[in-house]
């Protein structure tokens, strides 16, 4: 059961494709989610979830005050569910709110590719088998379009090697959760 930990729409339980998804857990998201919250860089943010499967990543930070939120998957089921747990978190937003949501149903180059947005944090959690190579593509696409001190945070098989870090993202620190690592990186 994967659900949203704090803020608005805190304990509501999202749905999740059903197959070809692996969930970060609750666990690794508390823990991704307090790193950010002692960085101050929720409030208001511009966010990105790539690979976005049931759009947990993504909507715990709009529940947390981020004010624009990006979900991109490919796979049209994760892309539909995105959109429907995206319809519910945005039901609980506060009266007056103007948090927005948007899900794209285009493969993470292809969203890259044609879309001039700038982000303040982005989430990239792809399937575990993809090619390291299309990881540091979507990274270099990445580069050019963060904000000043972005983060990123890229969550990866702990036998997965470090992702190659374009110019413009430099690696901040690694910690891992038994099978999962996380990468965070800032824009420099």
């Amino acid at each position: 059961m994967t659900r949203i930990i704090a803020g608005f729409a805190g304990s509501l339980t999202l749905a999740t494709p059903g197959s070809g998804t692996r969930p970060t857990s609750d666990r690794v998201r508390e823990a991704i989610f307090s790193a950010l919250d002692a960085r101050d860089v929720i409030a208001g943010a511009r966010v990105l979830d790539l690979y976005a499967g049931s759009g947990a990543l993504g909507l715990e930070a709009a529940s947390r005050g981020a004010a624009h939120v990006t979900l991109v998957d490919r796979v049209a089921a994760a892309a539909n569910v995105c959109r429907k747990n995206a319809a519910v978190v945005l039901g609980r937003a506060p009266k007056g709110s103007e948090l927005r949501v948007v899900v794209s149903s285009q493969a993470a180059q292809a969203f890259l590719d044609s879309t001039p947005d700038e982000w303040d944090l982005v989430f990239l959690d792809p399937p575990y088998e993809l090619d390291e190579s299309e990881l540091a593509q979507s990274l270099e696409s990445l580069s050019g379009r963060l904000s000043a001190d972005a983060v990123v945070m890229v969550e990866r098989s702990s036998r997965s090697p470090e992702p190659g870090w374009p110019s413009g993202i430099e690696l901040d620190r690694r910690k891992d959760y038994g099978d999962t690592t996380l990468w965070w990186a800032r824009a420099v």
